[in-house]
């Protein structure tokens, strides 16, 4: 049972990570990685890391979303992402970025003994085991995410504002006034000279 629930849990991890990056819409990618949360946590189960599992679905997939979902919400009427202009640097980046990754992947996996069974204590994954591993071996770590959690809520923000609003001098505003009365008085003629020329047009007609 543990097999079946391993191989469909992380086939739905795969899967909706990929969706992540793969959808254009923000919402729908937002899902997917409440997705992708679920499976991590049903894999973490298997682990018997029940208190890791139990954070990352209240904090990740309940606090953690409801923020970026409220970024997203901010960002307004630009739902999907255009195609836009990849500029090298960036494209460069990415595949350098995604090297480091893959070799990340094959050292850990050829690194591991998978064919011995790990000895897991009792305290493995109970609140003070994970709290003594945040605040020692993984400290620096653990304040790298919150850094980088920050700043992506951050540049959401200044990403959907846009510009900021510029200021106007009193000789401005009245000068826009002014223009939007002019523009006004214009409409208005041009109305009247409509009304006119519609009568005199039936009168004709007559």
């Amino acid at each position: 049972m543990d097999i079946v629930v391993f191989f469909v849990a992380s086939g739905c991890a795969i899967a909706s990570a990929i969706a992540v990056v793969a959808q254009k819409n923000p919402f729908v990618s937002a899902l997917a990685l409440l997705a992708n949360l679920a499976s991590l946590a049903a894999l973490m189960l298997l682990l018997e890391a029940q208190f890791v599992a139990a954070a990352q679905i209240i904090v990740y997939a309940g606090a953690v979303m409801v923020m970026f979902l409220f970024v997203i919400a901010y960002v307004g009427p630009r739902g999907e992402i255009g195609g836009g202009v990849r500029k090298p640097w960036l494209v460069a980046l990415s595949v350098f970025a995604a090297l480091l990754i893959a070799v990340e992947v094959i050292v850990v996996v050829f690194g591991a003994s998978l064919g011995a069974v790990a000895s897991v204590d009792t305290d493995y994954g109970s609140p003070a085991a994970i709290g003594k591993a945040l605040v020692t071996d993984y400290l620096l770590a653990f304040e790298v995410v919150s850094v980088i959690l920050f700043m992506a809520a951050v540049a959401g923000v200044v990403f959907g504002t846009g510009g900021r609003p510029v200021r106007l001098s009193t000789e401005q505003v009245l000068a826009k006034e002014g223009e939007s009365a002019v523009a006004r008085r214009r409409e208005a003629s041009r109305a009247a000279l409509d009304a006119a020329r519609d009568s005199t047009t039936g009168e004709s007609a007559r």
